[in-house]
């Protein structure tokens, strides 16, 4: 199942209409880091911004420039090509003196500072968007739809991005998963990339689930549930009295990255979990296979949108809307697109 073809939450408001993504600078991502360089110790952190470039083609580059390892390069999370993206990347101290040279055409060093220890994947509450759609046909439709995912949350979909320009990086990963071979051996960044994406793809089929079933803002006895201000985790057993903490989104269902290390939901939620790794062929002892990678973990079904804002101005033939919103690490922007125009 597509990105396009997933169901969605505002399915009964009409699609907007509209065009994204034109130009660079029709899209923003900035992080919003966990924490700020302390101003000392061995690694040197970088505030880039980059037009047109991915995270992964900046490494390679910097770590070129620098003449450094590119895993002595530290990166919080990677962003999008056809973007104009903020983000922290860390570096060995002892390359300093050579950041001034550094020199790529769509990148730019903001700021450097010093921190004690290396950026590490994750290292990020969050990202915050600034995206327009061009020429807007139904704005209504549109401050509807977002209104709508500003009060319940975002369907919190792994997007398109994670399972490759070819659809197949979650098959690849079932493969790896399966102890089976590869027709091409992948590098330690491709491994790691199917196995998520297979990992995704179960996870957007329990998705899939709720949101036919109507229930992904409802506590299911057997549910694991994430607590919005710390992330703990903890397996319903009494419906009704997490039901209305549901509805307050001070908690939230947490669907299966499916692993050794998965914390276990129980009754109907862990039957309905079990058909999915039988209709896949596999078992929760397979993933043992992919090490670190599948180790497991939940994800929240749905997330909130924060300090949202959405702006209709003047466009180039008819109005033109300008989204802001905040998500927390890991969660997708486009999905907002999604939903606001139907159409993919």
């Amino acid at each position: 199942m597509t990105d396009t073809e997933l169901p969605r939450l505002t399915a009964d408001v009409p699609g907007c209409g509209g065009a994204f993504k034109l130009v660079p600078d029709d899209f923003e991502v900035e992080e919003v880091p966990a924490y700020l360089p302390s101003g000392e110790g061995e690694h040197l952190y970088l505030w880039l911004e980059k037009r047109g470039r991915d995270t992964r083609e900046v490494v390679r580059a910097l770590a070129a420039a620098l003449g450094v390892s590119e895993d002595d390069i530290g990166v919080a999370g990677m962003k999008d090509r056809q973007a104009v993206t903020r983000q922290l990347l860390s570096v060995p101290a002892r390359a300093e003196p050579k950041v001034a040279d550094f020199a790529l055409d769509g990148v730019r060093v903001l700021w450097t500072k010093r921190h004690g220890n290396k950026l590490r994947t994750g290292h990020l509450r969050g990202n915050r968007f600034r995206l327009r759609l061009r020429d807007v046909r139904d704005v209504g439709a549109a401050r509807e739809t977002f209104s709508r995912l500003v009060e319940r949350g975002l369907p919190n979909y792994f997007g398109e991005q994670r399972f490759g320009r070819a659809g197949d990086n979650a098959d690849l990963g079932r493969l790896l998963v399966l102890g089976q071979r590869l027709p091409k051996r992948p590098d330690r960044f491709q491994r790691k990339l199917y196995l998520s994406a297979f990992q995704s793809r179960l996870f957007n089929r329990a998705l899939v689930e709720r949101l036919r079933a109507g229930t992904l803002a409802t506590a299911l006895r057997g549910d694991v549930l994430r607590k919005e201000e710390t992330g703990g985790l903890f397996v319903c057993e009494a419906p009704e009295v997490d039901g209305p903490r549901v509805a307050a989104f001070e908690v939230s269902p947490a669907g299966p990255l499916f692993g050794p290390k998965m914390p276990a939901s129980a009754a109907e939620v862990a039957e309905a979990e079990a058909r999915l790794l039988v209709a896949e062929g596999v078992t929760l002892e397979d993933f043992k296979r992919g090490g670190g990678e599948t180790e497991g973990g939940r994800r929240a079904y749905r997330v909130r949108l924060g300090s949202p804002e959405l702006t209709p101005e003047p466009g180039e033939v008819g109005t033109d809307v300008w989204l802001s919103f905040e998500l927390p690490r890991g969660s997708y922007a486009t999905e907002v697109l999604h939903e606001l125009l139907k159409d993919g």
